[in-house]
């Protein structure tokens, strides 16, 4: 517990710092973060049988992160043509296939092919948060993050002490639906905070925001323990010591984030 505090404390403080200390730095520690992210998802399925193409794997998410990311910067708007590479660097995964001799070759592709869905598309919309106003702005990945973790404190507390209703038992035995309604209310509770320091949107849509991160955050974490039973592993690594891997970490974000950046771009462009 001592050595999961420890790892905790550190790792939120480089993930805030990796905010306040500019777009580049921010770029750079999630496209970092992404890119270990999907290699620890082709470790886990290859732990299953299956092959994915992990070089072409992580060339394809690096492109696809790094060239979204100059989309959402004003200053880059002479590399935004390069988008258009997308199609030929994608196309390499069915390709690189025809070359090899493995007997289900569209299952590796379609976990190739997953893997940049599950790992690098929502690092990518979390990055997208800090361009919603047309400049890079900390404030929506940060409250991002804040009401991230309320709903996992929230869900931790009030689920351990009055948690009784099995939310999703097939899949996660220790979430219930008390806790599910803690998360909602401490981030509720977190969402009023931010409101107090952050003016970008009213109280009322940092609380649906809020709202928003706790039920998709919880479902992505479901979605993440089912992908580790369905491969019979108990932590998708060991990066961070006391928490397990990247996608333990992050399981929240990843159906969360795109969702969230969904809602805002819809409340701040009306």
């Amino acid at each position: 517990m001592k050595l999961r505090a420890i790892t905790g404390f550190f790792f939120i403080i480089v993930m805030l710092g990796s905010l306040l200390l500019g777009n580049y730095v921010f770029a750079a520690f999630y496209l970092l973060l992404s890119c270990l992210a999907l290699w620890e998802f082709y470790g886990l399925v290859k732990k299953a049988g299956i092959k994915p193409d992990l070089p072409t794997g992580l060339l394809n998410g690096i492109a696809i992160f790094v060239l979204f990311a100059l989309l959402n910067i004003p200053a880059a708007t002479g590399y935004r043509r390069l988008v258009f590479l997308l199609p030929i660097t994608l196309s390499a995964v069915f390709i690189q296939e025809l070359l090899k001799k493995h007997k289900t070759p569209f299952t590796n592709i379609g976990y190739t092919y997953l893997g940049l869905m599950f790992a690098i598309v929502p690092f990518t919309f979390f990055h997208a948060l800090a361009y919603l106003g047309g400049t890079f702005n900390f404030h929506f990945p940060m409250a991002f993050l804040l009401m991230l973790w309320a709903n996992d404190t929230g869900a931790y507390l009030v689920g351990s002490k009055l948690g009784k209703t099995k939310l999703f038992e097939r899949h996660s035995p220790k979430k219930t639906w008390e806790g599910l309604m803690g998360g909602i209310l401490i981030t509720a509770l977190a969402a009023y905070g931010i409101n107090l320091y952050f003016a970008d949107l009213s109280l009322m849509q940092w609380i649906w925001m809020g709202v928003i991160i706790s039920c998709f955050g919880t479902t992505g974490d479901l979605i993440e323990s089912m992908f580790k039973r369905s491969i019979d592993v108990k932590d998708s690594g060991s990066i961070l010591p006391g928490h397990g891997g990247l996608l333990d970490r992050f399981d929240g974000l990843l159906i969360a984030a795109p969702i969230v950046y969904a809602y805002l771009y819809f409340v701040t462009n009306t």
